[in-house]
């Protein structure tokens, strides 16, 4: 692999070169991966040292997002390699001695699909440096621990691993039962001290523990005013998706496995991604005490599920014919990861699963995109083109399934009508017609491609 460029101002003196310490950074995490995948007991009581390994802040400095956006002190990846390696030598001195102090979390909204608004926290840039590190080495011993059916925020895994899991699931395993489940308010809702119980399951290490510690208590700035959050961990934050994990992994992940493998009576699939999750039966009286039982883990962790998120359907290979004979309406369809799922067939009559990109979501991004081209409306066309086709071809990577093509093409002829609609309004005599505007499209909006295989071609890793 080829190095990166460094920043305009960094220096460029190293102890060695990149290739060799990342070498050398992997060793150690795998010396520390064969240690926990030996022994699922072993508690690791020296890992620090392998935080504030100043190759490793390095290393993580450079994963970093260039333009994302600064933390109360204001600090920017920029900004902070101008100076570089003074800056890396004197937070690995602080987190060595017990200097560093975590700083607040600024606290910004972003607006969600149905019209709310979900919180997301910007740490400050050291403290995005610090976490990273610290999630990478923790990861080595908790991805020897997490179970296969957990998916998200994960290296090495994907949305698109979890959907096709949950496919290959429901059509080659007897399922025909299906519990569509939400945590209500999860990263909220965390609670502070069965977090760091858990975390104390494998880690000893006192420095990595004061830290999580440090991390969870720095506290919320919103509008100038500081505010300590008793549970929950913020949005944005590095360590925030592994804590996450790890909690899951001991209130929900490990009972879920134990249930599958000495109180099943029938077929049951599980499928987690984060806090959103799908569980697939082959009974409806085991799914309904499963859902019974759920209610009361979670409640013990102080989780629950979210009431209007969380359903019970009938759905698999039989649900179709079973409804029909009892005169009731086709199967229900449910929301997973972006795609709506429903009961359907392939050219033989068989049952498949069918994915759809959900109308909310669509509905969502158009209203989006319509807003940014009013803001556009000057722009070059070209320019607008090219941003628009950068658009078209992200939906596609992430929406281009066996399937979903209808939906695409729909997605499309959406952006083209709001684009000819934003083209003609930059005028009162406009002169575009479709003749000339399908040059324009034709040149600039891609047609829909898709770019991922059927779940049963697809290793389900």
């Amino acid at each position: 692999m080829e190095e990166r460029r460094l920043t305009k101002g960094n220096l460029s003196k190293s102890n060695s070169h990149r290739a060799q310490y990342r070498i050398r950074l992997q060793n150690a995490l795998d010396g520390i991966r064969r240690v926990a995948e030996g022994d699922h007991e072993v508690k690791f009581t020296s890992l620090w040292h392998h935080v504030f390994d100043i190759d490793r802040l390095r290393e993580t400095y450079f994963g970093l997002k260039r333009n994302a956006a600064a933390g109360v002190d204001g600090e920017t990846w920029d900004s902070y390699g101008e100076d570089l390696e003074s800056n890396l030598v004197d937070l690995s001195a602080r987190l060595q001695r017990g200097a560093y102090r975590a700083r607040p979390v600024k606290r910004v909204f972003l607006p969600k699909p149905d019209g709310r608004q979900r919180p997301i926290g910007i740490p400050v840039l050291e403290d995005k440096i610090v976490q990273r590190a610290t999630a990478e080495v923790l990861n080595a011993i908790y991805e020897t621990d997490f179970l296969g059916f957990s998916y998200g925020f994960r290296p090495g895994r994907s949305q698109h691993q979890a959907l096709n899991a949950l496919c290959v699931g429901i059509e080659q395993r007897r399922v025909n039962w299906v519990l569509d489940a939400d945590i209500r308010g999860f990263f909220d809702t965390i609670d502070h001290e069965w977090l760091l119980k858990f975390v104390e399951h494998r880690i000893a290490d006192g420095r990595v523990l004061r830290h999580l510690k440090k991390w969870l208590n720095a506290g919320v700035l919103e509008d100038g005013a500081w505010s300590r959050a008793q549970v929950g961990t913020p949005q944005g934050g590095s360590i925030s998706p592994l804590l996450a994990n790890v909690y899951l992994h001991y209130a929900l992940d490990l009972w879920v496995q134990h249930r599958r493998t000495t109180q099943r009576h029938g077929e049951v699939i599980f499928v987690r991604y984060a806090d959103d999750f799908v569980v697939g039966f082959e009974h409806r009286g085991e799914a309904g005490q499963f859902l019974e039982d759920l209610k009361a883990r979670l409640a013990e962790f102080h989780l629950e599920l979210h009431p209007d998120k969380t359903r019970l359907l009938e759905f698999g290979r039989r649900a179709k014919r079973d409804r029909k004979a009892r005169g009731e309406r086709k199967p229900e369809t449910f929301d997973f990861l972006g795609f709506t799922h429903s009961c359907g067939q392939t050219k033989r009559g068989r049952f498949r699963v069918a994915r759809r990109t959900m109308r909310k979501r669509m509905a969502a991004k158009i209203a989006e995109i319509r807003i940014k081209l009013r803001e556009r409306m000057h722009a070059p066309v070209p320019v607008v083109g090219r941003w628009l086709g950068r658009v078209l071809r992200g939906h596609y990577q992430y929406y281009g399934v066996p399937g979903n093509y209808a939906a695409l093409d729909s997605f499309r002829y959406q952006l083209l009508l709001r684009w000819r609609q934003t083209l003609r309004r930059r005028s009162q005599r406009t002169r575009l017609m479709w003749a000339r505007l399908g040059y324009i499209v034709d040149r600039y909006l891609p047609r829909p491609r898709l770019h991922h295989p059927w779940p049963s071609m697809r290793p389900r890793g």
